[in-house]
């Protein structure tokens, strides 16, 4: 029977590359990249590549019925140990209800693996018995203050060593997708090389930016107020995109993000967190903590909500709003969430 609590990524990756494998998997959530990983490791290492043809099938849930794919998961593996049936979007299965009685009693000599995008009606079947029968794990969306970990496992499951605020300089430019943070991540790997150790440098310069050119200096030169600078560093970024649009629009994306932590940070100093709990909170390294602490001075109640609205106009903006260039819609943005004058004065 399964664990009430779920099987974790960790635990599940291990048995996969371990060929321990269970008959039945039912996996849901929102965050699809952890179960698109886990199933290239169950196909990777359950079977040899040349059991794929006749003993491997992947359905897609709106193009099947329940009844072919049950078949497909009570046929015997020819010429192999076992054979895999990969159902994805099986929340879409024209009569998945059926699969209840599969829970109960599966195929010894198959590995089934249920995919669900999202989180479907546990209380009802065939989820019910599955959650009961199969072991099974849900998948939700990384939070922000656990990116930066989760970035660092992966780097040094890569062999590689990150050094200083590489981590958070990695979360911060890319965000929250884990495909995507994936994707940098391994460029980066390739780009290190056998040297093995990543450095805030390294991070900079794999991304094409120089080091004074890039998102993670134009996130200080708000914080600090100086907007002729940066100003300058949006241009650059602007100048070395090939998508003018696009760049514009992660610029405010990390600038929100920014924001967004600063914001959390003023509820944490509220709450008289120790520094080390603010960190963590808000999801940066305690080696960035104070140059945000710094920042957070300069920025009032006030002031942060004009941040708030500037980014989300030129935002909106940005995504069709306005046919004004992204340049003069960045330089607005930043004179927006600059302080009115009597806060600039006071400050």
């Amino acid at each position: 029977m399964a664990s009430k609590t779920g099987a974790s990524y960790d635990d599940l990756a291990t048995a996969f590359r371990h060929g321990n494998v269970k008959p039945l998997y039912f996996l849901y959530g929102d965050e699809g990249f952890l179960m698109d990983e886990l199933q290239a490791l169950l196909i990777k290492h359950a079977l040899q590549p040349h059991e794929h043809d006749f003993n491997l099938d992947v359905v897609f849930g709106p193009e099947a019925s329940a009844g072919a794919v049950l078949a497909q998961c009570a046929a015997y593996p020819m010429m192999a140990e076992r054979r895999i049936v990969v159902v994805r979007g099986f929340e879409k299965l024209d009569g998945n209800e059926r699969f209840k009685a599969y829970a109960e009693q599966p195929n010894p000599t198959a590995v089934v693996l249920l995919l669900c995008n999202g989180k479907p009606n546990l209380s009802q079947h065939p989820y019910r018995a599955l959650k009961q029968h199969a072991v099974w794990a849900e998948f939700k969306p990384l939070y922000d203050n656990k990116l930066p970990g989760w970035i660092s496992q992966r780097l040094k499951a890569k062999g590689i060593k990150p050094e200083g605020g590489a981590t958070q300089m990695i979360a911060e430019a890319v965000g929250p997708d884990l495909r995507t943070v994936a994707g940098e991540i391994d460029k980066l790997v390739a780009y290190v090389g056998e040297h093995g150790v990543l450095t805030e440098d390294d991070v900079v310069r794999a991304a094409g930016h120089s080091r004074e050119h890039n998102v993670f200096e134009l996130q200080k030169a708000v914080g600090q107020g100086e907007q002729a600078r940066a100003l300058a560093i949006c241009d650059a970024l602007l100048a070395q995109a090939s998508n003018r649009q696009g760049e514009a629009l992660r610029i405010v994306a990390v600038l929100a993000s920014y924001i967004t932590k600063l914001w959390k940070l003023s509820a944490c100093q509220r709450d008289r967190m120790p520094e080390k709990a603010m960190a963590s909170h808000i999801g940066v390294s305690p080696y960035f903590l104070k140059e945000y602490l710094v920042s957070l001075r300069r920025f009032g109640p006030v002031r942060l909500q004009h941040a708030f609205e500037a980014l989300l106009a030129a935002d909106a903006e940005l995504k069709g709003a306005s046919t004004r260039d992204a340049r003069l819609i960045l330089t607005l943005m930043l004179r927006r969430m600059a302080p009115p004058p009597a806060l600039r004065h006071a400050a």
